[in-house]
């Protein structure tokens, strides 16, 4: 059967999840009263090549690392995330200098040189059911599950993704839900069905709920 092509999404499509998951969850109905709306909308509105590379930036260190090695390598252009051409036109000298790793050089120029040859089309992503657009994602070097799962909930506004193994989701499960252990993916997984059809927005709530755990604002 083929999937079915996907809904954009609306900022009253979160307005009805937030009311939706506090009906159901007691734990995140307090984190919502504290957080307040979500301002996932917001992400949506970024241009989608710009959105995967800070993801890629991101992955696998710490989002502190992650926000000055972003910054370092948007001021190689000036303050700007660069067009594809841009960046296949820098030298891995100047990836390098801003702190990306040998092998985040290689997957952001894999990216770069998809969008330039149009093997990838990152505007028919939307249009794309989530299978789909995943399938899409990973088969650029680099990307996998868990970078296109961040990417269709903060960029292409799906709302009910789960990313299982996200170690700050099911960290921030464990805090909120005082669990004795930190879930395993699978675990979160099974866990998180009580939240279809908006796990993305669970999960964003989760997060925010963790960082108020932590002391951090809320963002």
């Amino acid at each position: 059967m083929k999937a079915a092509k996907a809904r954009i999404a609306t900022v009253e499509d979160l307005r009805r999840a937030e009311r939706s998951l506090s009906r159901r969850d007691a734990v995140l109905r307090g984190v919502i009263r504290e957080v307040g709306p979500t301002t996932l909308d917001a992400y949506w509105r970024r241009d989608a090549f710009a959105a995967l590379l800070q993801t890629m930036i991101g992955q696998q260190i710490s989002i502190h690392a992650a926000a000055a090695i972003h910054g370092r390598f948007k001021a190689i252009y000036g303050g700007r995330p660069p067009s594809a051409k841009r960046l296949l036109a820098t030298s891995e000298g100047d990836l390098r200098g801003a702190g990306l790793s040998r092998s985040k050089v290689v997957y952001m120029r894999d990216l770069a040189e998809r969008v330039v040859s149009r093997r990838l089309v990152v505007s028919r992503l939307e249009s794309m059911s989530d299978e789909e657009a995943i399938a899409a994602l990973t088969a650029v070097k680099g990307i996998g599950i868990w970078t296109a799962e961040v990417f269709l909930i903060f960029r292409l506004g799906r709302l009910d993704v789960i990313p299982g193994d996200d170690l700050g989701l099911l960290e921030g499960v464990r805090q909120l839900y005082e669990l004795q252990e930190r879930p395993a993916p699978d675990e979160l997984r099974e866990f998180a069905e009580r939240w279809r059809p908006y796990r993305s927005v669970a999960s964003w709530f989760v997060w925010q709920g963790r960082r108020l755990a932590m002391g951090t604002r809320p963002r």
